[in-house]
């Protein structure tokens, strides 16, 4: 880099002024991160809103069913058919991926809602071919990965939208009712049973597969995490007198830190990408770290680099394609940092083919270090956020369940947010390199399909034992009331009766007794059990 010409290494070092976060500026971030943590648990609330999720447990590993779960993503839906086993902790997964047309994020909610539904009756069209007819609804856990106030896990109030939609009409409703009628209109036998944060499902499939997970984290086109709190420690639920102990899933939505811009150091760069976005003054934190914005930053310095007179950069070009916003994502960014060759002949040939500009030799040094400096900036902040909830919940030793486009795929994402967390929380030397640090970050579960299902059976099994907090449709989980009546038949009830229900019956996994006789009587199913059996009681027995 010495042989750098003076005015690219005067803006190299510019720039790495600007972007830099030293340990002592970590800890402050930190320090703070802490406060609006517990500020946003608060009656009066915050900027982080630290949302309740009403999932109220983690999972044991022995969940079982067969559930359909919809993830609705700033970039693409995805619609799953998750089955979990009677193997501890294991599941299998059909899927099928479509694409978020870019219009639908700007346009009507009618669209948005019938697009989605379409999507949804294409795969049970395609996927449940080969399979008994559907009798009633199929529950389906949506995980809809915007802040939404849950006033019980079948409803979510959009608060905001953001990953770049805005759509009118949402803002401030339940979006449930709005998916249902989509889906009723066209006859679509599914029924939302519980609407799920990706971040709160990566939580909970995360720990599905590794009781030390006690975190889950988005890093990817926005950004969250998810922890387990304790009733007790949130003052808002206060008027709910739950028990102090009673634990409860908190979706941080922390894309929102420092909205009030106290802490975080902003560059010329993020104000503009604030300025310019459809909501200025908010999301703050994600601004500075999540994918959707890593290539805006990039791009905004190269044309702040070509229009200054002083640097001599594209000079004799025209960068019409480096002046639309938002043409370069962090995919771009990565293949900068993964250019393997000292001469760089893939960042060349990236700029050629995707902005027809031909770089000189000094000005590739250039871009390469930019990519580097805003994506270790990334990766440095987010660590303050990890360790904020760290603090809080004292949660050394534990492991961090992330997910993401940005922490799966960015080069060195992960490494440099390991050295951050040292630098946080103060961690002596490893006496050896294979040693777990005390907080590790590890790719996470499936948080928006399985974590989905999951999260479905949690609810299942704790309205089986007759807790119904946050739930408003207990009867969309499809669940038979099981009674005993005076001549030993235990009659199930609450249930659409068909021959596929009987099968189901046969195997299903909460009435442990063998079973000796199905019956259908009209609108009830009759269970005859062998004498000497006692259940006393009501039981639930799951039918999906």
């Amino acid at each position: 880099m010495a042989d750098l010409p003076k005015d690219l290494l005067t803006e190299i070092k510019s720039l790495e002024e600007a972007f830099t976060v030293d340990t002592t500026k970590l800890k402050q971030i930190t320090k703070h991160f802490v406060s609006e943590l517990e500020k946003g648990l608060s009656v009066e609330g915050g900027s982080i809103p630290m949302n309740p999720t009403w999932v109220m447990d983690f999972p044991d590993g022995y969940e079982t069913g067969t559930y359909l779960a919809l993830d609705m993503g700033g970039t693409n839906l995805r619609v799953c058919e998750i089955t979990l086993t009677n193997n501890k902790s294991e599941f299998d997964i059909v899927q099928s991926k479509y694409r978020m047309p870019e219009e639908l994020k700007t346009g009507h909610s009618e669209e948005l809602w019938e697009y989605i539904a379409d999507c949804l009756q294409q795969f049970v069209e395609t996927q449940r071919s080969d399979k008994a007819p559907v009798q009633g609804k199929i529950p389906l856990g949506f995980t809809f990965s915007y802040p939404a106030t849950q006033n019980y896990i079948d409803e979510g109030i959009l608060q905001r939208w953001t990953k770049g939609f805005d759509i009118d009409g949402v803002e401030g409703e339940n979006v449930v009712p709005m998916l249902d009628a989509a889906l009723a209109q066209r006859g679509v036998p599914i029924v939302v049973s519980a609407l799920i944060n990706d971040t709160t499902g990566t939580l909970i499939a995360s720990a599905y597969t590794d009781p030390k997970m006690k975190i889950g984290c988005i890093f990817g086109t926005g950004c969250n995490a998810a922890y387990m709190e304790h009733c007790g420690s949130i003052p808002k639920l206060a008027h709910m007198n739950l028990p102090a102990d009673m634990p409860m899933a908190i979706n941080c939505e922390w894309g929102a830190f420092d909205n009030e811009h106290k802490i975080l150091p902003r560059t010329k760069y993020d104000i503009i990408i604030d300025k310019e976005s459809p909501r200025p003054g908010q999301q703050a934190f994600e601004k500075c770290i999540a994918g959707l914005y890593l290539g805006e930053i990039f791009r905004l310095i190269m044309v702040d680099l070509h229009d200054n007179k002083d640097v001599h950069i594209f000079e004799g070009q025209d960068i019409k394609h480096l002046r639309k916003p938002y043409t370069l994502d962090a995919s771009f960014l990565s293949a900068i940092e993964d250019d393997p060759f000292e001469n760089l002949q893939e960042t060349a040939d990236l700029f050629k083919d995707k902005l027809q500009l031909t770089c000189t030799q000094p000005e590739l040094e250039l871009i390469r270090r930019a990519a580097e400096l805003i994506g270790t900036r990334a990766a440095r902040l987010s660590a303050c956020g990890v360790a904020a909830i760290c603090t809080k919940k004292n949660l050394q030793p534990c492991h961090v369940g992330a997910d993401g486009s940005v922490f799966n795929k960015y080069p060195h994402f992960k490494a440099r947010g390991a050295q951050a967390l040292r630098e946080i929380l103060d961690w002596p030397a490893k006496s050896n390199a294979s040693e777990e640090d005390p907080v590790e970050i590890l790719a996470a579960e499936d948080g928006s399909g399985v974590g989905a299902a999951l999260i479905a059976a949690l609810t299942l099994k704790r309205f089986s034992k007759g807790d119904v907090a946050g739930i408003l449709h207990p009867e969309n989980f499809n669940v038979a009331q099981v009674h005993f009546d005076d001549l030993g038949v235990y009659i199930i009830t609450n249930f659409t009766i068909g021959a596929e229900a009987v099968e189901k019956a046969e195997d299903a996994a909460l009435i442990k007794h063998r079973r000796d006789i199905f019956r259908e009587e009209g609108a009830k199913l009759a269970v005859i059990l062998p004498e000497g059996i006692e259940i006393n009681g009501v039981i639930q027995l799951a039918l999906f």
